[in-house]
């Protein structure tokens, strides 16, 4: 069979990173093997539903270049559509299918309907802990005869629809992460199948939809890894062909904890607010579990497509490292063409009240580029560029064993040189050579002039160098805030 994956989110909230490592690991391998990546939404727990979850994960897909080949997406106008033979592709449209597969199951005698209360269950758990038990439901239901079933279902009774699974035995299968599992049956309880609101269960409505709709691969998380002697045991039942399944590891923090938002920020679009690329997370994301075998770091998308294969993925916790990360983005950024970052900065200039012609503004973002971690950062490393007054210590513009009244001298004196230089001459590499002539020939000492005129330029003592702030700012502001230096001394 071609190979097919999915990737099949509940829309309870906003798209986790370990969820879009999960589609990413998914698709790469569909895209690598040449075969299908479809996105399915499993929304049958409804009291977890979120408004917009779904139009959230799939914006995060999008935004992170994952392109699924059936299933739901975004249309150009932002709503939600679906495309495939095999739909529909949401699960709470897919009721009739799960009550005829459940039927079926009924009529095998492998499964049953259930009427133990909740009170009824709540108590057992409770006597099974006090004694120290596995906790699970008993089979209080498993051998009700039919006269007693038939009752109970004529007077309304509420029920759910449990899979009779075997007593004896093992269920064993090969994870192509973790190589060879085993489950003894008998610890595995008869898991319910459909639900008291005739909703199905995860369990349930996973292995029909991944039947139905062709997986040939189940990629996810390892906390899936206990229920997949229960999907395996249904796929028997039905005497369906089992998929193949990879269990990727957990995703911890720098403290070795489980990724939660109780830690900070976890969700794509935080970090997508924040400043971060797509193609940095995505490259970063990829290496949380694998790597090509070698010292490369950097791939794109394309390139990860025709590297991906999970021999190379491990079962071991992946960490979730910022500084890694921060790495990732800022190398990225680093590659972006001058127009190309001033657009994507744009957006946080504007958000800070700063905004200027776009000529200025791919100038501006060039004196940041190799220092810029985060797009959000950069109206705090850009600010001074588009103040009209700076605010700073006089003293800051003092360099090292200078004195108060030399750096004033330096100062009025640079500002008289500066004014000799044409403006068809005022570029960076121009004032570079100028003002190192000009320093040079007046036996100055090259800190005791370029510190004062970057502190007098930004305001700051961190900043990009004199002469790119100067090209930048243009002759005029370059003149107009090293004479406001000046009088501050």
């Amino acid at each position: 069979m071609p190979i097919k994956t999915r990737f099949a989110p509940s829309p309870t909230g906003f798209l986790h990173v370990g969820g879009l490592r999960t589609a990413l690991f998914s698709y790469l391998f569909a895209r690598k093997n040449g075969g299908e990546f479809l996105v399915r939404i499993e929304d049958t727990d409804q009291e977890r539903f979120v408004e917009g979850g779904i139009e959230n994960i799939l914006r995060s897909l999008q935004w992170a270049g994952i392109q699924a080949d059936a299933g739901v997406w975004l249309g150009e106008k932002g709503e939600v559509i679906q495309k495939g033979a095999a739909g529909p592709y949401t699960q709470s449209e897919r009721l009739g299918v799960y009550k005829k597969y459940v039927q079926e199951l009924l009529d095998k005698g492998n499964a049953y309907h259930c009427f133990c209360s909740k009170e009824r269950l709540d108590e057992l758990r409770s006597i099974q802990e006090a004694g120290k038990q596995p906790t699970g439901y008993d089979g209080l239901c498993r051998s009700l005869d039919e006269k007693t079933k038939a009752n109970k279902l004529e007077g309304g009774e509420s029920f759910v629809i449990r899979m009779k699974t075997p007593r004896e035995g093992s269920t064993i299968f090969t994870d192509l992460v973790r190589g060879k599992v085993t489950f003894d049956n008998s610890l595995i309880e008869d898991q319910v199948l459909i639900k008291s609101d005739s909703f199905p269960t995860y369990h349930f409505a996973v292995v029909v939809d991944d039947h139905l709709m062709g997986i040939t691969h189940v990629i996810r998380g390892e906390e899936w890894l206990p229920s997949t002697p229960k999907h395996i045991l249904l796929y028997q039942m039905f005497g369906w062909q089992i998929p193949e399944f990879a269990h990727l590891s957990l995703l911890v923090n720098e403290q070795k904890q489980k990724l939660s938002k109780r830690h900070g920020d976890v969700s794509v679009e935080d970090f997508k607010e924040k400043g971060y690329l797509a193609e940095a997370l995505v490259n970063f994301i990829a290496f949380l579990g694998w790597n090509p075998g070698d010292e490369r770091e950097i791939f794109s998308l394309k390139e990860l497509e025709q590297e991906f294969s999970f021999d190379k993925v491990s079962k071991a916790a992946a960490v979730f490292n910022r500084e890694k990360f921060d790495w990732y983005n800022r190398e990225y950024i680093r590659k972006m063409s001058d127009e190309a970052l001033a657009e994507a900065c744009r957006p946080y200039l504007e958000n800070a009240g700063l905004v200027q012609k776009a000529e200025f503004l791919t100038h501006a973002v060039g004196l940041v580029k190799d220092r810029l971690v985060r797009l959000s950062d950069a109206p705090e490393m850009m600010g001074f560029l588009f103040a009209e007054e700076l605010a700073y210590e006089s003293e800051l513009l003092i360099w090292k064993k200078s004195t108060r009244d030399d750096t004033a001298k330096i100062l009025k004196k640079l500002h008289v040189f500066l004014q000799s230089i044409g403006e068809n001459d005022w570029t960076k590499e121009t004032l570079e050579i100028k003002v190192g002539e000009w320093i040079r020939e007046n036996e100055y000492g090259t800190g005791d002039v370029l510190w004062p005129m970057r502190v007098a330029l930004s305001g700051a003592k961190n900043s990009p160098g004199p002469y790119e702030m100067a090209g930048v700012l243009g002759k005029t502001r370059t003149l107009q805030l090293i004479q406001t230096g000046h009088k501050r001394l």
